[in-house]
């Protein structure tokens, strides 16, 4: 079970693009949800991987699943890889246990807000592609098997952090904090 660990990334990034691309025509509830439902099947494959891993003797407990190498220059090598141990495995959970709460919520207070504001069913449903892509963002860095994988997860992880902070970007405060969060996350 632990070498198909990559189906993790799967349903989130299936939902992302589905939304992307049929998310107006599927409407607000069923983007919603698709992202949540699809949030909840990686979490899903997380507990999978956590028996899987937990099965193995204590010693065996730290596997590399490569998935394929990059470029070669000299002697670096860098590879998409992802290191499956028990604190690895116990993120991905908590990313996708509080991910697919989080959706779920989210579904039901979007619902509330366009009451309120008359949201546009591009703008709902971009929320739910910025969300998805937090949580496929995060993966990648709670999984990431060497500094290479981490770095793209912790941009990718800034980039919809930015996103969401400044989703309401028709307000002040949003643009503000949205501009802060960005420009903390690339000096520091």
């Amino acid at each position: 079970m632990l070498n198909y660990a990559w189906l993790i990334f799967v349903p989130p990034l299936l939902a992302l693009l589905i939304n992307v691309f049929l998310g107006r025509r599927l409407g607000r509830t069923v983007s919603g949800w698709l992202g949540a439902l699809a949030v909840g099947l990686s979490f899903l494959v997380a507990v999978a991987l956590y028996f899987g891993l937990h099965s193995l003797p204590a010693e065996e407990r730290q596997v590399t699943v490569t998935l394929w190498s990059w470029i070669t220059i000299g002697s670096f090598q860098p590879q998409i890889a992802l290191l499956i141990d028990p604190l690895s495995v116990l993120m991905a959970l908590v990313v996708t246990g509080v991910g697919f709460l989080i959706h779920v919520y989210s579904v039901e207070y979007m619902k509330e807000d366009d009451e309120h504001h008359e949201m546009d069913v591009r703008r709902y449903v971009r929320y739910f592609v910025f969300v998805n892509f937090f949580i496929v963002a995060m993966l990648i860095l709670v999984l990431a098997n060497n500094f290479v994988m981490l770095y793209m997860g912790w941009e990718g992880v800034g980039l919809a952090s930015f996103l969401l902070i400044s989703f309401w970007y028709y307000k002040p405060s949003a643009r503000d904090a949205g501009k802060k969060a960005f420009l903390v996350n690339r000096i520091g």
